[in-house]
């Protein structure tokens, strides 16, 4: 950073690593968990759902802060390459709106508060024996994910953790908190939700590939290659869709499949997109990435307002 940046500057840089809009991907999946936990028990407390939500922002936030510090020689050369909105970080720190040593010390900041929530949680609210074993999970999971020396986004498994820490944890502790208890629905309910979250992240690593591949960021899509990725994202795809229509089968209010049919259709139109090889350019594959976005958050508020009871529900 060759010169001292105004406050301004320091608070734009701020902003954009935390990357607010993404947060609603593990925020929505926490409520969910939250609705099912009230539709089903009658059960609903508002300052355990906002102490939960703080602690899911929170660990949220230290991995993206930790992405940005650790993931920056890869940030740097996909920056050079041409930035795209949905990949190579934020883009703050190679813009010189930051310092990766800041980004490292805001990581541990926000993880040693997620763990003082999860502790009031636990012995303030009185929550079940599971609440510190799942929060660890989703702390190690997110903090871990770009931190070495594990570094889960280098091994071919990162989307995976992703996966679950976006997909299946939010939810199944969104229901586990109030009610000490675990549902089998929350498992089919939560393949969707994580599917699609997966999807996200390996279509994210499509505009990264070259600056991925050359600094040795051995991720799914760097291991596979690109037309095997795209093969990949369709399957996955695939069980998002079966999963969306066993949960119905299994329990969530059948309004469901009437919110979801408008994620439903924009994930199979990028489907398509992707098999018939649109992510050679460039353009399209912003626009892939974009909507894969909506239609993770498009599917998780379809299942919460399923669920609360929306007018339309049948």
């Amino acid at each position: 950073m060759k010169a001292t940046l105004t406050y301004a500057q320091q608070l734009r840089g701020w902003a954009i690593m935390c990357r607010i809009p993404f947060l609603l991907v593990g925020m929505l999946p926490l409520a969910l968990g939250f609705a099912i936990a009230w539709r089903m028990k009658g059960i609903f407390d508002l300052g355990l759902f906002c102490l939960a939500e703080l602690a899911v922002v929170l660990i949220m936030l230290s991995t993206h802060f930790a992405g940005e510090c650790f993931d920056y020689n890869e940030d740097m050369s996909s920056y050079n390459m041409g930035k795209s909105r949905f990949a190579g970080g934020s883009g703050a720190i190679p813009a010189g709106l930051a310092l990766p040593s800041s980004a490292r010390k805001a990581s541990i900041i926000c993880i040693l508060l997620a763990v003082l929530v999860g502790l009031v949680i636990q012995f303030v609210y009185r929550t079940g024996p599971w609440t510190i074993p799942l929060g660890t999970i989703g702390i190690l999971g997110g903090f871990l994910y770009s931190t070495p020396p594990v570094r889960w986004v280098s091994t071919g498994f990162g989307e995976l953790w992703i996966g679950v820490c976006y997909g299946f944890l939010p939810v199944i502790v969104g229901y586990y908190l109030p009610t000490e208890e675990f549902e089998p629905l929350l498992l089919i309910v939560s393949v969707p939700i994580a599917a699609t979250i997966f999807n996200v992240i390996l279509a994210n690593e499509f505009p990264d590939y070259d600056s991925d591949r050359s600094a040795g960021k051995l991720n799914l899509l760097v291991k596979t290659g690109k037309r095997n990725g795209a093969r990949i994202y369709f399957l996955v795809a695939m069980l998002s869709w079966m999963a969306a229509i066993l949960a119905v089968c299994f329990g969530t209010p059948p309004s469901f499949l009437i919110y979801y049919s408008i994620p439903f259709i924009v994930s199979f139109l990028v489907t398509m997109a992707f098999l018939a090889g649109k992510w050679r350019d460039r353009r399209w594959l912003e626009l892939m990435c974009g909507l894969g976005i909506l239609v993770n958050v498009g599917t998780s508020l379809s299942f919460l307002i399923a669920f609360l009871g929306h007018p339309l529900a049948l």
